[in-house]
């Protein structure tokens, strides 16, 4: 007969079950040795149960993180030992036989109730360890709930789930593949998918009209907070005969839902989310990922500062953004050295008095004539304080942008609790690569130029929009999307410019540039990134906080050894020999 090792788990045990005799399965969080009787905390999946002893000669050989099964009956506590901070602590089960079903015979590299104070490539190293502590678990139990509800709409808007493949050709779109040798086939190479780009569009080609896909994506890329290196999740999904706006609609729709269901408490952007082109974006906030929490804005007053004496301003990009608030000289002290610290030259600022009159460095240089014209362009008011970001056309938005974030947060001025949401749209088609000096695309290849076939032909390209868009989460980008160029002689064309011939686009894309001669529906899509929404959802910092068994920050899974070597056997049936 097989042995039952559970007739019950944490979250079953109630006062309703006092009497009755059970057994229950998880590990040893707790031991406290109290003379001649004794108690254990009980940790399963579900929660945990206080276990009392009093036969010694039971915890005999039990240590902490053994995996053991309990049986006995279930009885009250006394009142003045109640736990209110768990659900179970009005009772406990009085263990009458224990049996080791998992022993720990190692000392414990961290202690599981703690391991988020660990550092982190230990914890890394024993994620299954980490996985037990209770906060772990309900970060990975709360994604599998986000990824459901996110399914459940999809589907109740029409979606079909369908999966594309793992293994495909390796193709450019903007980060290094991960590249995998053939066996069969001498000197060639799959490739992990950086995105299920072109399976998705060629989906819509097949007649399929609303596809969506939890999609697992892979990219050789560096670590950051916001980024998991080497692969990700994202809610993919693709919708035939739609434009942008369409699009927009279901994105928020299932994003705003998402949000207000697993942070109920929260402030989220009401619908429809407002839509700032990239433009607008770079000029007001300083970047393309702007978070709204913060309500300072910049200004351009290059022109203003063209017809003042501030020699560094004369000919330059001169941004400005005003803030009302107490600043002591300490703190103008310590901006200065941020902004010294991420490559400028120096911070401009004036306050402005009772009388409306200034004070600060770079007053004199104002001519009192144009001093009530400066009070109009800034809005400027008693008590305020306006900052100055000057330097060329390219660095200077970028620098205000990190100027105006670094004030929000040392001000406090971020609204709490809330998500603020924002689409961005109207990104440049191309741009100029800042290695090669050579035209390239700036974001997905596969985007439709506004203006189609003839803004490609007549606009200089680097004036050229796309019908490109992201939404945005508090400063975080949540996804991109576009809506995508489904015509072969715009896709030709639009590669060209990028310096692709058309034989090396049948090369690379040759899936997309057949599939374009058989009738494809005009398209567009998106597709929100998992890891990065349950970060925002949990309120962490690092993303690799919401995913089960993440990579550390340098690539390298330290649990399972990987990238690891292979054997010369291994590597002769892939035609593969490692340079020394």
């Amino acid at each position: 007969m097989q042995y039952l090792y559970r007739t019950i788990t944490a979250d079953k045990l109630t006062e309703e079950l006092i009497g009755a005799s059970v057994t229950m399965c998880g590990w040893v969080e707790n031991i406290r040795d109290h003379g001649g009787v004794s108690f254990i905390d009980l940790r399963d999946f579900y929660g945990v149960v206080q276990v009392v002893m009093r036969d010694t000669t039971l915890l005999h050989g039990i240590a902490k993180e053994d995996c053991i099964s309990v049986t006995g009956p279930v009885e009250a506590r006394d009142e003045e030992t109640y736990n209110p901070k768990i659900p179970t602590g009005t009772i406990e089960l009085n263990c009458k036989s224990v049996r080791i079903l998992g022993k720990v015979r190692e000392q414990l590299p961290f202690e599981v109730m703690t391991s988020k104070e660990t550092r982190e490539d230990i914890r890394l190293k024993y994620r299954f360890l980490d996985l037990r502590n209770r906060k772990v678990k309900d970060n990975i139990v709360f994604r599998a709930h986000v990824i459901s509800f996110l399914r459940s709409r999809m589907e109740s808007l029409g979606f079909l789930e369908v999966q594309t493949p793992i293994l495909c050709a390796s193709s450019p779109e903007g980060a290094r593949d991960y590249i995998v040798p053939s066996r069969r086939f001498k000197g060639k190479f799959y490739a992990l998918p950086q995105a299920p780009q072109q399976y998705k569009q060629l989906l819509m080609v097949g007649g399929i009209d609303k596809y969506f896909q939890i999609a697992p994506c892979f990219r050789d890329e560096d670590a950051r907070a916001d980024r998991s290196p080497g692969e990700f999740y994202q809610l993919d999904f693709e919708m035939a005969f739609a434009t942008q706006e369409d699009v927009f609609a279901v994105g928020e729709k299932v994003l705003y839902e998402t949000f207000t269901k697993f942070a109920p408490d929260a402030k989220v952007t009401s619908l429809p989310f407002p839509v700032i082109s990239y433009g607008q974006a770079m000029l007001e906030y300083g970047t393309d990922k702007p978070d709204l929490r913060n309500p300072l804005k910049i200004a351009d007053l290059s022109e203003f500062f063209s017809r003042c004496t501030f020699k560094p301003f004369i000919g330059a990009t001169v941004r400005a953004i005003k803030v009302h608030a107490d600043m002591s000289k300490g703190f103008h002290e310590k901006l200065l050295e941020f902004a010294l610290s991420i490559g400028m030259g120096g911070l401009g600022y004036l306050e402005v008095g009772e009388d409306l009159s200034f004070k600060g460095p770079i007053d004199k240089f104002i001519p009192q004539k144009l001093k009530p014209e400066l009070i109009s362009l800034a809005g400027l008011e008693r008590g305020d304080t306006i900052f100055f970001i000057a330097d060329s056309k390219e660095r200077a938005p970028k620098l205000a942008g990190q100027i105006r974030t670094e004030l929000g947060k040392r001000l406090g001025l971020l609204e709490e609790n809330a998500y603020r949401f924002c689409f961005v749209n109207d990104f440049p088609m191309y741009e100029l690569d800042e290695e090669t000096g050579r035209i390239c695309f700036t974001h997905n290849p596969f985007s439709m130029p506004q203006g189609g076939l003839q803004a490609l032909e007549e606009k200089d390209p680097l004036e050229i929009l796309a019908f490109q868009y992201d939404i945005v989460c508090n400063g975080v980008e949540l996804s991109s999307g576009a809506v995508r160029n489904h015509d072969l002689e715009i896709m030709k064309k639009a590669f060209a410019i990028a310096g692709y011939s058309e034989e090396e686009l049948k090369a690379k894309f040759g899936a997309l540039y057949t599939a374009f001669k058989f009738g494809a529906p005009p398209h567009a899509g998106m597709a929100p990134g998992i890891d990065r929404m349950i970060m925002l959802l949990k309120n962490e910092e690092n993303i690799r906080e919401v995913i089960a068994f993440p990579m550390a920050a340098s690539g390298q899974d330290l649990m399972c050894g990987a990238p690891s070597e292979v054997t010369e056997t291994q590597l002769r049936e892939v035609h593969i020999k490692i340079r020394q």
